[in-house]
């Protein structure tokens, strides 16, 4: 997350992982990647000739901005006053989720607060707009409980009560702070949620249930070991400027949380004996995560957990399906990057990009770092490579500071994309670097759907619009459908500045179903988080998600599947896969509807 000297590791898998799977093997595992997809999905039309695929082009999909006339005034306050303290560099998250149930999402923009000494006459507090469902939103910041002032960094939601409406969690320096959602009326802070920060700083968070006992239980990234005093005391400069931020090797690690719910909104914290505590060779703790998304790597039924972590190698807790983890990042290959160096890895997410079964992990790293696209290798879903040059990733975002990332079909033509937030620590660090800028344009890479060598080109304004890369000191993104038109739209926190609300203007030329889950709260979570989707289309392609917790950097996207389907007007086949094992079958489900699926258990619909 700052200047940095990676550390070069020896471990011998990440040796074998350099030589066995770097530049020169890559066309070697794409074209087993290629042929995987004609196996394993006859019906997919073949890849062109190399000369067809290089005039393939994005598509006129165009983002607006609509912040203001949308009524969204927030503008963040990262507490500067000139001393450069680290959190000030963080920003903060959003969420995107439907408070009240009415169908449409609604917006939270977590907040910071002026330094002690420094504070103004009137408080920054969390912002909250319900959306009217008519292309604006109103500020109910006061009115829903949540005008709180804190020292606010991350954001996670999800129904940790089981009463059918979502609840929401803050992280940052101020501790870890549950709010109750009433009936959709209402946020009350639960004190006793037994939510506690072990080291003061928390980041990201994700809600899970990794024991599925239909209770959805947390995981909390902790970032460093930080305190003013600490940090004053280092004496960070750039030459030629002054007082700079320091970067995360200076100060010590933490190990993240996990916690068990209990179903009513209070939690144990089981990290230690879960597993999730890893130290270094001289025992202090080894983590400084900032991202995390859930997922079920290598579908055994059990929720995985990835970290990305600064300066540090990232991890894959990998459920071992009896309450506890094991850290296989680095046999896996998700830990260091192709030459065994770590990065400082700040947003992640996980998609199925290439429709063959295989996962990507998408990780926004530090400048002149690069992105990464570990792609798993196999049918076990534990072995990474990472493919960023190969897919046409790698040299887009070097220069970049990549913050969020998402993955979300923006075209809606069955294949997903991915966009990234930048922005760069220091305002004068053009003055020391030209090449770098503070404020830096997101990105948006179309995926071609194997119509080129590159699984991505990178989206231009001709084809976007300019207000997408409109730059800014890019941190939280949030991906929704905010005017329910069935294309998603995108929300953007800047560090220090005013959001961004872009509105997908033309997505919905191609067709789409969103899915909304309902567990019952007993045998599934009633936030339906780990629930796995499939969509079988017309000409024989597997579109597959599963409601992920995390995602992105501090942030929430909405708790609905969007799955493009270019042109077809219905789809075969909708499978819905349970975190008990449970699978729904629809047929025949017709396109450009939300299509809500509520859990019903094999004991259930047996005669």
């Amino acid at each position: 997350m700052a200047q940095r000297s990676a550390s070069a590791r020896t471990a011998v898998v990440s040796v074998l992982v350099a030589l066995v799977l770097g530049a020169a093997g890559y066309l070697f595992y794409r074209t087993l990647a290629r042929n995987d997809t004609q196996t394993s999905n006859p019906a997919a039309a073949a890849p062109k000739a190399l000369n067809e695929r290089d005039t393939v082009s994005p598509p006129p999909v165009k983002f607006v901005d609509i912040t203001d006339s949308a009524g969204i005034d927030f503008v963040h306050e990262n507490g500067s006053y000139g001393e450069k303290l680290l959190p000030e560099t963080m920003g903060s998250g959003v969420a995107a989720f439907d408070y009240d149930r009415d169908g449409d999402q609604d917006l939270l923009f977590v907040n910071f607060a002026p330094w002690l000494g420094h504070e103004r006459n009137e408080l920054p507090t969390q912002r909250f707009y319900r959306n009217r469902g008519d292309g604006t939103f109103e500020d109910v910041t006061a009115e829903v409980g949540l005008d709180v002032t804190l020292y606010g960094m991350g954001v996670a939601v999800g129904d940790c009560n089981n009463d059918g409406f979502p609840d929401v969690v803050l992280t940052g320096l101020s501790g870890n702070r549950l709010f109750l959602n009433e009936q959709g009326k209402r946020f009350v802070e639960k004190t006793d949620s037994g939510l506690t920060s072990a080291f003061g700083w928390s980041t990201s968070a994700a809600f899970l249930d990794y024991d599925r006992d239909g209770k959805l239980d947390l995981f909390i990234c902790n970032y460093v070991q930080w305190t003013p005093e600490i940090d004053r005391a280092q004496g960070f400069r750039l030459t030629g400027i002054g007082r700079a931020f320091g970067p995360p090797t200076n100060f010590a690690g933490t190990h993240s949380q996990l916690f068990r719910g209990n179903g009513d909104g209070t939690f144990v914290d089981v990290s230690e004996s879960a597993g999730v505590h890893k130290f270094d060779l001289l025992g202090n703790p080894k983590g400084k995560a900032l991202g995390v998304v859930t997922c079920d790597m290598d579908r055994d039924g059990w929720t995985d957990i990835l970290v990305a972590n600064d300066t540090v190698q990232n991890f894959f807790f990998h459920n071992l399906g009896n309450g506890t983890f094991e850290e296989i990042g680095e046999v896996s290959g998700i830990a260091f990057d192709s030459a065994g160096n770590t990065r400082g890895a700040m947003g992640i997410d996980v998609a199925e990009h290439r429709l063959n079964g295989m996962a990507a992990v998408a990780i926004g790293n530090f400048s002149n770092e690069a992105s990464a696209l570990y792609v798993t290798q196999n049918e076990a879903r534990l072995f990474f490579s990472d493919e960023a040059i190969g897919a046409g990733l790698a040299q887009p975002t070097r220069l970049m500071l990549t913050f969020g990332v998402a993955w979300f079909d923006y075209d809606l033509d069955c294949y997903p994309d991915l966009l990234s937030v930048n922005g760069h620590l220091e305002e004068e660090i053009q003055q020391v670097n030209p090449s770098l800028t503070y404020e830096q344009p997101a990105q948006l890479f179309w995926n071609t759907g194997g119509k080129t060598l590159y699984d991505f080109v990178e989206v231009t304004a001709e084809a976007a619009g300019p207000d997408l890369f409109k730059p800014v000191v890019g941190r939280g993104l949030a991906i929704a459908d905010l005017d329910n038109d069935g294309d998603c739209d995108v929300v953007i926190t800047s560090n220090g500045g005013r959001a961004l609300v872009l509105r997908n203007d033309g997505g919905n030329r191609n067709n789409w179903l969103r899915i909304v889950l309902e567990g019952d709260g007993q045998r599934v979570n009633r936030s339906a988080y780990g629930t796995r989707v499939v969509l079988r289309t017309p000409d024989g392609r597997e579109l597959v998600q599963e409601l992920a917790g995390g995602r992105s950097y501090l942030s929430q996207c909405e708790l609905v599947l969007t799955f493009g389907l270019g042109k077809h007007e219905s789809v075969p086949r909708v499978e819905v896969h349970w975190p008990d094992g449970t699978v729904q079958t629809l047929e025949d489900v017709k396109a450009n509807q939300v299509l809500r699926v509520v859990y019903k258990s094999q004991q259930d619909s047996s005669p």
